[in-house]
């Protein structure tokens, strides 16, 4: 897959936490909330996962709408920015885009294991790797960073509510099995939430995640680091 990171965008990854919040609250605003403009053939999950501060880094790509494997790419070496609340994405974004580098398809869609829109800045992970790319992206949370569910969510799976956070929508408390605890969807980039909640169900099936991520997740988690 080829990455391409526009020159606006581009930033230097070592820097101090404040240099890293400043650099989310430029890139948030370059964040669009818009509809999908392709159809969706292959959705590709990105996750990593870390052990004593080194990083594997995980892109799988699904077709759709089996949901069948394509590919698989890994990535692994050292982390080095620290572990801060809300600064996820300094700590793993530069693993995962050398992991997409080394796909041989282009996927229509991304989704992550983290927050988009849904973070105190705006710029979660997802926000932050669909900016870089200028690609459609979702972030699907398995927990809230911030915002407050509005409403009592029902148990039926489809279900969801939106997330708001200081008077603005910035994603939705989805229910993807029936009495499983909820999901946190949220608008990465170049897609809107109603899709995102869309896409986050048709991409989810016996599990509680969607299995772009629950297989990346998996795969991060092997044991041949």
């Amino acid at each position: 897959m080829r990455v391409e990171i526009p020159s606006h965008c581009r930033h230097p990854w070592d820097v101090t936490p404040e240099e890293a919040r400043a650099i989310q609250v430029r890139l948030a605003a370059r964040v669009r909330e818009e509809p999908l403009d392709r159809a969706v053939a292959t959705v590709a999950g990105l996750d990593m996962g870390v052990r004593r501060e080194r990083g594997r880094a995980v892109a799988v790509v699904l077709a759709v709408p089996s949901l069948s494997l394509v590919e698989s790419a890994v990535w692994e070496g050292p982390i080095h920015f620290p572990y801060v609340p809300g600064l996820l994405s300094f700590r793993e974004v530069p693993g995962l885009l050398r992991a997409l580098e080394r796909l041989h398809t282009e996927p229509d869609l991304l989704f992550t294991d983290s927050q988009g829109r849904a973070h105190p800045r705006r710029l979660g992970l997802a926000s932050h790797l669909g900016v870089l790319l200028d690609r459609p992206t979702i972030g699907v949370a398995k927990a809230r960073l911030c915002g407050q569910p509005q409403g009592e969510l029902p148990e039926l799976r489809g279900a969801w509510v939106p997330l708001v956070d200081r008077g603005q929508v910035i994603g939705a408390a989805v229910r993807t099995r029936p009495g499983a605890k909820p999901v946190y969807v949220s608008v990465g980039h170049r897609i809107t939430l109603a899709e995102a909640v869309e896409w986050t169900l048709r991409c989810t099936t016996h599990y509680r995640l969607p299995e772009p991520t629950r297989l990346a997740d998996r795969l991060s988690r092997s044991s041949g680091r």
